[in-house]
């Protein structure tokens, strides 16, 4: 017999309680699980194998959809954020104004890719596609908060103040 009863949370973390009540607000539907990951990475940055394979059992989503839609989509990190997190927009404006030397730049001065985070984990480097300030551009967030019209200059010295403190 097939229990339709959640499964009983991971464990006592109060965040667990934050994704538990998203789901509960869509009756455990399986249309609920973009939505549903979206709360679980807010809430702890990142989704690992506890996280996904918890979201999936509780919507009854196979676990592979539940991994293609978190492999799939952008948005969605199977690893840990840096201590700080430098996201340059690629959008078309900001492309155009330079944002692909920024990203160069950074790639360079911080000897990894896009989408990686420094060995010590203390930078990650992320992109996004358009952060809806185009006037600005080229835009970055600096650990989340937009900054505009920054030069490749003004984002290595913002590595660097992250990497001396």
């Amino acid at each position: 017999m097939i229990s339709l009863a959640p499964p009983p949370l991971p464990s006592d973390d109060k965040r667990w309680k934050i994704v538990n009540g998203t789901m509960r607000r869509h009756g455990f539907a399986r249309h609920a699980l973009i939505e549903t990951l979206h709360t679980a990475q807010s809430s702890f940055g990142y989704l690992d194998d506890v996280a996904i394979k918890f979201i999936a059992k509780s919507l009854r989503v196979p676990l592979s959809q539940a991994y293609g839609v978190v492999t799939f989509y952008h948005h969605f990190s199977l690893k840990p954020p840096g201590k700080h997190t430098l996201t340059i927009c690629t959008g078309t404006a900001c492309y155009i104004k330079g944002t692909d030397k920024l990203l160069a730049d950074s790639e360079k001065h911080l000897g990894i890719a896009q989408g990686k985070t420094t060995p010590d984990g203390e930078i990650s480097l992320m992109t996004a596609r358009c952060v809806g300030a185009c006037g600005r551009a080229p835009v970055v967030l600096v650990d989340g908060e937009l900054v505009g019209q920054l030069t490749s200059e003004q984002v290595i010295a913002q590595l660097e103040r992250w990497e001396v403190a």
